[in-house]
Parts: C-alpha cells; structure tokens; sequence
C-alpha cells in the first residue's frame, strides 16, 4: 500500500517526525532501527516518491500520531508502475 499526501504535507509530516523524536535531521529516524536506506528517506522527505504504508503505520505508532488525524489518501502498491511486456522490451 501506498500512501499520498496533499502536496507540501508529506514533508510537513517528516519534519514533525523528526521534532517528536527530538533528532537533528531526518538522517536521525534511521537510527531508530528502520530497514530503508537514506536515498529513499531523502526521496520521501522531497515528495519524489509516495511513502510506503508500512513505513508510514511505524512513524505513525512510534510518534504516537492517529492515522486518523491526518489527511492521506491511501493506494495500491502497483499505483504508477508500467505495464511489462513486449512494449517495455523495445
């Protein structure tokens, strides 16, 4: 699953994650034992890529934030790939 923010939101809500978790920058979320590298953080963090559901219900527990507070939009994990097939191999 995926998760997508109003535009602006997805960072707003990474910045109040790293202010509860009383870190310096959101380098210091990884410190807290989460399994992604800090170039998808980084992708997270400017609004390149569409957090992942998993990782979004964990921030959530671990700053005691309601998922219910806040406004997202929730989508399958196929959301924006492209189709396989012949036409990718040409």
């Amino acid at each position: 699953m995926r998760i997508k923010f109003r535009k602006g939101e997805q960072r707003k809500f990474l910045d109040l994650v790293v202010e509860r978790l009383n870190c310096v920058s959101i380098r210091g979320i990884l410190q807290f034992g989460f399994d992604i590298s800090y170039d998808r953080l980084k992708s997270y963090y400017s609004e390149r890529r569409l957090m992942s559901g998993d990782f979004f219900d964990d921030l959530c527990y671990i700053v005691k934030i309601g998922k219910s507070e806040l406004d997202v939009t929730y989508l399958d994990n196929n959301w924006g790939q492209v189709k396989g097939g012949r036409n990718g191999k040409r």
